[in-house]
């Protein structure tokens, strides 16, 4: 389940995505206001965390402009503004809950899950996708009916490719969205996980299409 964060501080940015990641969902981060604009109208994401104070376009115009466009994507609101003047603007802009800083990440999940909950868009417990089966309850990934052993960062890249079968993913994309960050120590990390996952899968399940990317192929053996 995709996530995106607006959020110009790398402290709280870093913070947010690893307690997220480490519940399962794929982030991405974005900084500046004019790109959060952009993205969150195209992304296909299922909530957005928005900071109000964003670079080049506040966040309240952001989501004023959002909803203006008919986008329904729920929208955790995030600020270190505190009186209840700003949280009824926040309210009136379209935000659907409210969030001050500065806050625990417990409480920023728990927001998180009620709002997917309320807009039905829960994260189904099991999926599927060619020969890979993940329960995201259990944090459990099978491979043709035997149980794989990843580690977080495996079973959320797994988690990636299953949500975008027969879509070709770029390796700075993967990274982003599994470590929350694209350099290219997190790249070559990308490698270096489906090189592991051939090897436990037997398989090359995942393909790699020379100078894009990879793929789950959605091929039957």
């Amino acid at each position: 389940m995709k996530i995106l964060l607006a959020e110009d501080d790398a402290n709280i940015a870093t913070h947010v995505v690893e307690n997220l990641t480490a519940e399962g969902y794929l982030v991405e981060v974005l900084n500046e206001g004019p790109a959060v604009w952009e993205q969150g109208e195209i992304g296909d994401y299922a909530a957005i965390v928005l900071d109000l104070g964003l670079p080049g376009m506040d966040g309240l115009s952001i989501l004023k402009r959002w909803r203006a466009a008919g986008l329904e994507t729920p929208v955790l609101v995030l600020t270190a503004r505190g009186s209840w003047m700003e949280r009824v603007d926040g309210f009136d802009a379209g935000a659907d809950d409210y969030l001050p800083k500065p806050f625990r990440s417990e409480e920023l999940i728990a927001r998180l899950r009620a709002l997917l909950r309320r807009s039905g868009k829960v994260q189904a417990r099991v999926r599927s996708a060619d020969r890979f089966t993940l329960d995201e309850q259990a944090r459990r990934v099978t491979f043709d009916g035997q149980e794989l052993d990843l580690s977080p960062q495996e079973f959320r890249m797994i988690s990636l490719f299953i949500e975008s079968p027969g879509v070709v993913l770029t390796p700075a994309e993967i990274a982003s969205k599994v470590q929350g960050r694209d350099d290219d120590a997190a790249k070559n990390a990308v490698e270096a996980m489906i090189a592991r996952l051939r090897k436990k899968t037997d398989s090359a399940a995942i393909e790699t299409r020379r100078g894009f990317g990879y793929v789950l192929s959605e091929r039957r053996p």
